[in-house]
C-alpha cells in the first residue's frame, strides 16, 4: 500500500473524528466547518487512514462503491462529480441469507438506493472500451445501497462525504447472475434499462441506465480513471464487488417500510427488502 503524505494537517485528526462516528448512530457539524481547507485530496487519505484502522480491527475490504454518479442529484447535494470510498465484509449482506430483512439501527438519517453491482474476475483497466470492460465482468445483481449521513440533514461538502465512508452504510446484494456467452446483450442492456423504485406497493421513483453516468459501465470507467488520479489508493483487482450508484433518487429509509424494484429492458430480477 502506498504511504500517506497526510498534506492535510487535520488529516489524522478527521479520520480519527469519522472513525469514532462509525456505527454509533451519532453525527457531527461537517469536518469541512471544523477544519476549514479541508479538500478532496486530504478526504482520500483520510480513506485510506480508515481502512486501516477498519482492517487493523478485522474488516476486509470486499470492493467499491461509487457515489453521485447520478448527475440529477448533483445540485441538490453541492457535488460536482462522483466519488468513492471502500465496502467492507461487515457491510455487505446477501438478501437471501437475511430473509430479504435489514435493520438500519447504528446508520444516522438512512436513505435507500437501488443499484447494478459488478464482479470483476480480471483486473480492468480505464482505456477499455464497454466491451473489454464487460469482459473483466463475470456476474451483475441488483442491490440496495443503504447511505447514512453522520451529517445533520445530508449538508456535506464532497470533501465531507468521502470521509465519512462515502457515505456507505451497507449493500444489500441481489441474485448474482452469469454473463457467460451473453455479453452482447449484456452489453446493449446496461445503457437502455428501466427501473421503477416503490415503498409499500406504492411506485416512489423511477430510473434509467443513462443515470449512473451514462451507465453502470461508464461508472465503473470513472472509478478506474479516479483511483489513477489518488495515489495513496490501489487500483481495482481481480474479485472486488463494485456498486455503481443510484439509478433513482436516494429515497429515505425507515423500519417497517417494505421495498421493491421492477426492472425492464434488463434480465435482472427485482429486489426486495423489509427494514426493522
Amino acid at each position: 500500500m502506498p504511504d500517506l503524505d497526510k498534506s492535510h494537517p487535520s488529516t489524522q485528526q478527521i479520520a480519527e473524528e469519522a472513525f469514532a462516528l462509525l456505527g454509533s448512530g451519532r453525527q457531527s457539524p461537517a469536518f469541512s466547518s471544523l477544519h476549514p481547507g479541508f479538500t478532496v485530496a486530504a478526504a482520500y487519505e483520510v480513506v485510506e487512514i480508515i481502512r486501516q484502522k477498519r482492517e487493523v480491527r478485522g474488516e476486509t475490504p470486499v470492493g467499491r462503491k461509487i457515489g453521485f454518479t447520478n448527475t440529477t442529484l448533483w445540485d441538490r447535494y453541492g457535488v460536482s462529480g462522483p466519488i468513492w470510498n471502500y465496502m467492507y465484509d461487515s457491510t455487505l449482506h446477501d438478501l437471501a441469507a437475511t430473509g430479504a430483512t435489514f435493520a438500519l439501527a447504528g446508520l444516522p438519517e438512512p436513505r435507500i438506493e437501488p443499484e447494478i453491482v459488478l464482479h470483476l474476475s480480471h483486473a480492468p483497466d480505464s482505456g477499455m472500451d464497454d466491451k473489454a470492460l464487460l469482459g473483466c465482468i463475470d456476474w451483475i445483481a441488483h442491490g440496495f445501497e443503504i447511505v447514512q449521513s453522520v451529517f445533520p440533514a445530508w449538508k456535506f461538502t464532497a470533501a465531507d462525504a468521502i470521509a465519512a465512508f462515502g457515505l456507505h452504510g451497507a449493500l444489500l446484494l441481489g441474485e448474482r447472475q452469469a454473463i457467460g456467452a451473453d455479453s452482447p446483450r449484456w452489453l446493449g442492456a446496461l445503457a437502455a434499462f428501466d427501473i421503477e423504485l416503490a415503498c409499500d406497493g406504492q411506485a416512489i421513483a423511477q430510473g434509467h441506465a443513462r443515470n449512473v453516468l451514462g451507465g453502470p459501465l461508464q461508472a465503473l470507467r470513472f472509478l478506474l480513471q479516479d483511483l489513477e488520479r489518488t495515489p495513496a489508493s490501489p487500483g481495482l483487482q481481480a474479485g472486488e464487488i463494485i456498486t455503481t450508484g443510484t439509478l433513482t433518487d436516494a429515497m429515505p429509509a425507515h423500519a417497517g417500510d417494505c421495498w421493491t424494484t421492477r426492472f425492464s429492458g434488463i434480465d435482472l430480477p427485482g429486489g426486495k427488502v423489509t427494514f426493522t
